[in-house]
């Protein structure tokens, strides 16, 4: 019976929990406990904060199921990341220094606010976005992986990248195009949030 559990989809292990078989909740924790406490411990860096977050994320993922506001759209794993990532977010707001602002009637304290929410938010999505990237390029065809390391990291110009590469412009642009085809079709097939 448990060999069967193991291999029903996201969706239909979330519609037997629903029911009430709880082993289906812990099948799927099983399947993505190690991925999600491993984005959690890479961003933040820190053992006691990253086992809070995860447990965090995971509660929340029991209560938006059980109270049924959860949607099957077979994307289970991109929403229980969405939520770590948001829960990370709020502990990087929450224990980050509030920036002093000078009182002057020109100075308007919400627009600061703002800016530092915004760039803790985005300094933490360029982390992992970065971090998906070099992983996913690995997996690229080699004249594919070296257009994107001489253009990306390189910071090449493509006629820089066709002399090195000893093709033609043309040919060089054609490879970063299948490159980034590549690389967006990989990161769906290993749940990977990127930014292309």
């Amino acid at each position: 019976m448990e060999a069967k559990i193991r291999q029903l989809t996201d969706n239909e292990l979330i519609t037997r929990y629903r029911e009430g078989d709880t082993s289906c909740f812990e099948v799927l924790l099983g399947r993505y406990q190690a991925k999600v406490y491993g984005y959690i411990f890479s961003v933040v860096k820190d053992k006691e904060i990253a086992d809070d977050i995860f447990q965090d994320t995971f509660y929340k993922v029991i209560v938006t199921i059980n109270s049924d506001s959860y949607k099957d759209e077979n994307k289970f794993i991109h929403w229980v990341m969405r939520i770590a990532h948001n829960l990370i977010v709020d502990h990087y707001r929450r224990n980050n220094k509030m920036p002093v602002v000078p009182n002057r009637p020109d100075n308007n304290v919400v627009d600061n606010l703002k800016v530092q929410d915004d760039n803790v938010e985005r300094t933490i999505m360029k982390k992992q976005t970065s971090q998906n990237i070099r992983r996913l390029v690995k997996m690229l065809p080699p004249e594919q992986r070296r257009v994107v390391i001489l253009r990306h990291y390189g910071k090449c110009e493509f006629k820089d990248i066709a002399a090195r590469t000893g093709v033609s412009i043309n040919t060089a642009l054609g490879r970063m195009r299948y490159a980034i085809i590549n690389l967006r079709r990989l990161a769906r097939e290993n749940n990977m949030y990127i930014e292309l």
